[in-house]
């Protein structure tokens, strides 16, 4: 907690990512006199960069990787079932 100090802060509650319900943004002071509008607009483009934390991608690249071992293997033995028979 910060006492004694006044920050101008915008909240926004669409993200725009599945991930995040909600942003606070604390504005810097040599920018907290730009209109309101212009902030958000800002802080949504910047809210847009944003992408699935690290750990979520570890994730879903383990399981791409083991789905696709899988499909492989799936059409190595069909294509070896085949010139076999």
């Amino acid at each position: 907690m910060i006492k004694g100090i006044n920050h101008t802060m915008i909240e926004l509650h669409d993200t725009g990512n599945e991930y995040y319900e909600r942003a606070i943004l604390i504005v810097k002071p040599e920018y907290a006199s730009v209109q309101r509008a212009i902030l958000e607009d800002e802080a949504k483009k910047m809210l847009k960069e944003f992408d699935v934390p690290s750990a979520m991608k570890t994730k879903r690249g383990k399981l791409k990787q083991a789905v696709m071992l899988v499909c492989s293997a799936i059409i190595g033995g069909i294509i070896t079932a085949l010139f076999c028979i």
